[in-house]
């Protein structure tokens, strides 16, 4: 399995290949090889800024002897105005590079000011967003690392890192015990250390996943109300099950969940439909 480090890699490989292809002949037609320069990020918008670490390996990857100046670290708050970093070297690399990492800094900047907008709505509670695997394909990576420094916290990575036991799962197994029961056999069999996690749909089926054992159960499509009264029944009756909400919960419906003593919110909006925040790179 490849590591984080090795699919991001692969991510700008890809981006370089789609964008530069057998080369950028605006540039190489119009700017000297000797030629050197500065450019600077400017931030257009007011939002959380991420994808600073990344913009680096995409410096470094493209010529090494682009020299990176950061002031403003991922995980800020940043305005209209605001310098994030500076960038000295070739400019024949500097132009290369700008839209592949505007692109990336956009769209995790975009996630993690949208993150952060959720988290803040359940300030005071001990409540956590969590993200989903509603992400743009071969961005993963990237969209996850910014809900984190967003402030929310990751859900399973993918297929192969949880147990997500969901209704079709269930149906198709014959239901949560034999499904739950499965899941476990499997994993002892093939010295798997994971956490199984299971969705639920009424009081029966909470109760029989507290019976059969799991470490947290999903409360899909319930009311506020309900996951309420699925809370009071699952702290008594499963203490150290952890809880979580998740399907259709809106920013302005987010706080009355987490209030109804969930530990997450699982919320596909954080990266499925994120506007970018607004930001340039211009000579300086």
């Amino acid at each position: 399995m490849k590591t984080k480090e090795e699919l991001i890699d692969a991510l700008l490989d890809l981006a370089f290949a789609e964008d530069i292809g057998d080369g950028d002949h605006t540039t190489l037609s119009t700017i000297g090889a000797d030629a050197r320069g500065r450019q600077h990020l400017l931030i257009k918008e007011e939002g959380i800024l991420a994808g600073v670490d990344i913009a680096k390996m995409v410096f470094d990857k493209f010529d090494s002897s682009l020299k990176m100046t950061v002031m403003i670290p991922d995980g800020s708050h940043v305005k209209p105005g605001d310098i994030a970093f500076v960038v000295e070297g070739p400019v024949r690399s500097l132009l290369q590079t700008e839209r592949i990492m505007l692109n990336i800094m956009q769209r995790m900047s975009g996630i993690a000011t949208v993150t952060h907008r959720y988290q803040s709505r359940l300030e005071g509670l001990n409540c956590k967003v969590l993200d989903t695997r509603k992400t743009t394909p071969g961005l993963r990576m990237l969209e996850k690392e910014a809900v984190k420094i967003g402030g929310g916290c990751n859900h399973r990575i993918g297929l192969f890192d949880m147990i997500l036991i969901k209704d079709n799962h269930v149906d198709f197994a014959g239901g949560i015990t034999h499904a739950v029961n499965s899941a476990k056999e499997y994993c002892r069999k093939n010295n798997k250390d994971l956490r199984i996690e299971v969705e639920v749909r009424n009081t029966d089926e909470i109760r029989e996943a507290i019976s059969v054992g799991v470490d947290r159960i999903m409360l899909d499509n319930f009311t506020p109300e309900r996951t309420a009264d699925a809370v009071r029944i699952i702290r008594a009756e499963g203490p150290g099950i952890e809880i979580e909400s998740s399907g259709g919960i809106t920013l302005d419906t987010l706080r009355a969940y987490g209030e109804a003593g969930v530990d997450f919110i699982s919320v596909g909006a954080l990266t499925h439909s994120v506007k970018g925040l607004d930001m340039s790179f211009k000579a300086c």
